[in-house]
């Protein structure tokens, strides 16, 4: 069977079909039936519509809390990188002076003791010690006082 057979054959097929089906039919019927069809797939299609506005309206609010938090993600990694910066200068400053004085002093120094020889470093020094030891101190005591309780 060729090609133009078969397609003669299956036109033949679909005119038959719709001879079968269109001679039961009144005139009126097929009217109120297409129309009756249109009204269902116009209530569908604005259901349908209907549902993609809820769609459309509740990715825009997604898309606009994304939108917040990347730009709050985005400030606090531009406020971390202002403090790296702050850090990374007070740092180097910490070790220039720490070169400085291995190199102006004589190679059996300790370094230590020649950045601790101002007075403004013996007492931040003095200070940080006492916080340790204040801390040390009430943390035992809270400690003794527990096992008494």
């Amino acid at each position: 069977m060729s090609y133009r057979s078969f397609q003669n054959r299956s036109r033949e097929i679909r005119s038959s079909r719709s001879a079968l089906f269109d001679d039961g039919l009144e005139e009126g019927g097929l009217k109120a039936s297409a129309s009756f069809s249109s009204e269902i797939k116009e209530h569908d299609n604005d259901r349908a519509v209907e549902t993609l506005q809820d769609r459309v309206s509740f990715l825009k609010r997604i898309t606009g809390d994304i939108h917040e938090e990347v730009e709050s993600h985005n400030r606090l990694l531009d406020r971390m990188g202002n403090g790296m910066d702050v850090s990374r200068g007070v740092i180097s400053g910490t070790m220039d002076r720490f070169k400085a004085v291995c190199k102006l002093d004589p190679p059996d120094a300790s370094p230590l003791v020649q950045v601790f020889e101002k007075k403004s470093s013996r007492r931040t020094c003095a200070l940080a010690g006492t916080f340790v030891l204040s801390f040390i101190a009430v943390y035992y005591l809270i400690r003794v006082l527990r096992f008494f309780m």
